[in-house]
C-alpha cells in the first residue's frame, strides 16, 4: 500500500503525526472524500478481504466500499502512521429493534491517552470523530455520540439527535484480523437478510451534512434541512459521478 497516495486520495497529507487531533482530521476527511457504498454487491462483483484489492478499488479506482473495505484499509493506514490500532467486531442493532447477524460489522479501536472507537464504514449514521470508551459525549454536525459499557469486553455505541436516541451497535474490544470477517463479508454479499443485497446504497459526508443515494432516491441533508429527489437511471449515473466521484 502506498500510504502517500492513500492520504492524497482523501486530502489528508498534513495529518501524519500521531495525535488525537490528527486522528479526528483523518477520520472526518476520510468520510468526506471516500463514500460508503455497496455498488459491487448489487452488481454481483465479489469483494475479497485482501488489502491489495481493496486499495486498488478505493485509491486507484476512486471508489468507496462497505465496512470491511473502508475500515480495513483505514486501519492499515493508521498502523502505518504509527497509531496503536486494531480491528474490532460489532453486532448492529437495526432500527426495527432486532439485532443483525452477530459480529458482522468491522470497526477500529485506537489507543492514545485512552481507548477510542473509530469508524469510517457505518453509512449515514457513522460518527465523524473518535468516540472515547470512557462515556464522554462527542458531537459532530449530525448527532451526539457516546459509548456505554455493557460488560468488561462489550460496549454500545449510542446515537443521539433531537429526534431519536438509540444504540447503533455493540462491539467487542477483542482484537480481530481482517480475515476474521470472512463469514460476515460473504453473508453481506449474498444473504437476503443482509442490508446490502437489495438496492444501491451510497453515502458521503459533506461539510454541513450528508448526501445519500438509496436505489433511485437522492437525499441531501444540509444544516438539518432534508431534501429528497427521485432520479431517473441517467440522472442516477450523473449523480454518482458528480456527488460521489464514482463512474461505473
Amino acid at each position: 500500500m502506498d500510504s502517500e497516495l492513500y492520504l492524497k486520495r482523501f486530502h489528508a497529507h498534513s495529518f501524519k503525526e500521531v495525535s488525537l487531533q490528527n486522528l479526528e482530521q483523518l477520520q472526518n476527511l476520510h468520510l468526506e472524500h471516500i463514500p460508503f457504498e455497496n455498488l459491487d454487491v448489487i452488481r454481483n462483483i465479489p469483494i475479497y478481504l485482501n488489502l491489495k484489492t481493496i486499495y486498488e478499488k478505493i485509491v486507484m479506482q476512486h471508489r468507496g466500499g462497505f465496512c470491511y473495505e473502508v475500515n480495513g484499509l483505514f486501519h492499515a493506514l493508521l498502523c502505518e502512521l504509527g497509531y496503536d490500532a486494531h480491528l474490532v467486531s460489532a453486532t448492529v442493532l437495526r432500527q426495527t429493534g432486532k439485532w443483525a447477524k452477530p459480529d458482522t460489522h468491522a470497526a477500529i479501536l485506537v489507543h492514545l491517552d485512552e481507548a477510542y472507537l473509530v469508524d469510517v464504514g457505518f453509512g449515514a449514521a457513522c460518527p465523524r470523530l473518535p468516540v472515547p470508551l470512557n462515556g464522554d459525549k462527542k458531537m459532530d454536525v449530525s448527532a451526539m455520540y457516546s459509548i456505554t459499557k455493557f460488560n468488561d469486553r462489550l460496549f454500545d455505541l449510542v446515537y443521539d439527535t433531537r429526534n431519536e436516541k438509540r444504540t447503533l451497535y455493540r462491539f467487542n474490544t477483542e482484537p480481530k484480523n481482517l480475515l476474521d470477517f470472512h463469514e460476515g463479508c460473504v453473508f453481506n454479499q449474498v444473504s437476503k437478510d443482509s442490508s446490502f443485497t437489495h438496492h444501491d446504497i451510497v453515502t458521503i459526508a459533506t461539510t454541513n451534512g450528508r448526501v445519500t443515494l438509496t436505489d433511485q432516491t437522492l437525499t441531501i441533508i444540509e444544516n438539518d434541512l432534508r431534501n429528497k429527489v427521485n432520479l431517473t437511471e441517467s440522472e442516477k449515473l450523473q449523480t454518482l459521478k458528480e456527488s460521489f466521484a464514482i463512474q461505473l
